[in-house]
């Protein structure tokens, strides 16, 4: 005979340990119980949910047939997800959606069926496919690519060499004509075929011992009579950079191709910043943000406050023949050259964009090793001084990858957390009684209220409380465009857990600098 009282506890204990969310609801799919991990996963308090019909959970497309498909399988036993599971997709308090596995078992206790979901979150696992299929994609169009440009190659050195010969036999003016301009047709196309090479990461480099800051300086004296006296060109040097390994006239030709997307992205005018420095991926979290190996980088970042790009233009941008230009003559190749030169030279490359805010690229490059380079800190780690006593952090950030990652990386530095998807929807926790010491918000965020509008409330509703905000704009460029009467400081992403962990304690003691 089983003891109702202790099946509540084995139960209770179950939903307890569960990393993953669960909800038990009754044959209407009224929700009867849920765990602590249904709520984070979903932002809803068991206060939320209990009563609720588990729509609440869907997107609306999935919960307008939710109803119909427990009525069938109530009436002929006909299964969808229970006992099978599959991908679905889930809805956020917020309004987010995400993407999630869902497995589904039912029970008849005391004459009523009983659902159990369990919801395991696949975001991360969804990043990472998407990336891991963006890299193949870029390798196999590569390799295509490079096969076809050595093809053409051939041909092209063929006409050329028939169309040279016959220049050399005597041809008259009017054929000279028609041969000269056969000619420089066939060179635009070998000259295409080379730029398709360098994107196949098959081009010819000739690399040599090089300072990003005087190939840089050079590239931009032509740049500043190129673009116009409408754009304003801002630099922003390290006074020590360590020497790399480049090709310096693919740098320069990169340098270019960014620029003069800026210049088109910024319309009639705009500021274009230009930055280098050293940079040192040595901690884990730094590594897994922008997918890179760990080692000493210098960092080539180009951004600009223009139209900024789609998600879908982000995903695509350095494929080859690709482009958004198509009323103004774009060939799509400028952004593959780039990471083509980019890879071939051992390095990476990050975009950031905001639609309406501009968009940023960073150009990583091995650093060799010399004098210059030991001085950057060889330790990623938070040092022990900076670590947090207890303290909440309310982390603000729309994207759910993201958040996820600075939740964790601030319960690694002893702090609790708080989170919101939402400028609005952090600002409505703290109206609501929410505790916190620190705001670590997101600049860019969709919704009522940026991160400097957010910082703005707080600093007037709540001036004893600390923010710090995060943006993926490395540069004032983009940041200009949120000025309030009150600066912020801004911790640019990517960035080491040693400066997280710095910043956070550098607002709790009260001071302004690090």
């Amino acid at each position: 005979m089983t003891d109702p009282v202790k099946d509540s506890a084995i139960l209770d204990t179950i939903l307890a340990a569960a990393v993953d969310g669960m909800v038990v609801t009754d044959q209407n799919g009224t929700i009867l119980q849920s765990n602590a991990a249904t709520t984070k996963l979903f932002q809803r308090g068991p206060e939320e949910l209990v009563g609720q019909n588990a729509r609440i959970l869907m997107p609306t497309d999935v919960a307008s047939h939710h109803d119909g498909y427990m009525a069938q399988y109530m009436k002929t036993g006909q299964r969808r997800i229970i006992g099978i599971g599959r991908d679905v997709e889930g809805l956020r308090k917020d309004g987010t959606v995400f993407p999630l596995h869902v497995s589904v078992g039912n029970a008849e206790v005391d004459g009523q069926k009983l659902f159990v979901a369990i919801m395991h979150d696949l975001t991360n696992r969804k990043a990472t496919e998407d990336a891991l299929a963006r890299s193949q994609r870029l390798d196999a169009i590569g390799q295509m690519t490079g096969g076809i440009a050595h093809d053409f190659n051939n041909l092209l050195t063929v006409i050329i060499g028939n169309l040279e010969l016959l220049e050399m036999r005597g041809a008259d003016d009017r054929q000279l004509a028609l041969i000269k301009d056969a000619l420089e047709s066939a060179e635009l196309g070998a000259d295409l075929t080379s730029r398709l090479l360098i994107f196949a990461r098959k081009g010819n480099l000739k690399p040599v011992k090089s300072d990003l800051r005087e190939v840089c300086s050079q590239t931009l004296k032509m740049l500043n009579r190129t673009l116009g006296a409408s754009y304003h060109i801002k630099t922003d040097f390290a006074p020590y950079v360590s020497p790399v390994m480049i090709d310096p006239v693919q740098l320069q030709s990169a340098l270019m191709n960014l620029a003069l997307n800026a210049r088109d992205a910024m319309g009639a005018g705009g500021e274009l910043l230009v930055s280098i420095a050293n940079v040192t991926i040595d901690d884990t979290y730094m590594a897994q943000e922008i997918d890179m190996e760990r080692g000493s980088y210098v960092r080539l970042s180009v951004s600009d406050n223009g139209e900024g790009m789609t998600p879908e233009a982000q995903k695509r941008a350095f494929e080859p023949f690709f482009t958004t230009k198509l009323n103004t003559g774009g060939t799509g190749l400028g952004l593959a050259m780039v990471y083509g030169f980019v890879k071939q030279s051992g390095g990476h490359i990050t975009l950031y964009s905001e639609l309406g805010l501009g968009t940023s690229f960073g150009l990583y490059f091995p650093a060799l090793s010399n004098e210059q380079s030991e001085r950057i800190p060889q330790s990623g780690g938070a040092n022990i001084a900076y670590i947090g006593k207890g303290e909440t952090v309310l982390v603000v950030e729309d994207n759910s990858k993201v958040r996820k990652l600075s939740i964790e990386r601030i319960r690694d530095l002893g702090y609790k957390t708080l989170e919101a998807g939402t400028g609005d929807t952090a600002y409505q926790m703290l109206k609501d009684g929410a505790q916190a010491d620190i705001v670590f918000s997101d600049l860019v965020m969709p919704g009522v209220l940026n991160g400097y509008d957010l910082a703005a409330k707080i600093a007037k509703e709540f001036p004893q409380l600390k923010v710090l905000i995060t943006s993926g704009y490395a540069s004032d460029v983009v940041t200009d465009t949120f000025a309030h009467e009150t600066s912020f400081d801004i911790l640019h992403k990517p960035y080491r857990q040693s400066d997280l962990a710095e910043r956070l304690y550098a607002l709790l003691a009260g001071s302004t600098a690090v």
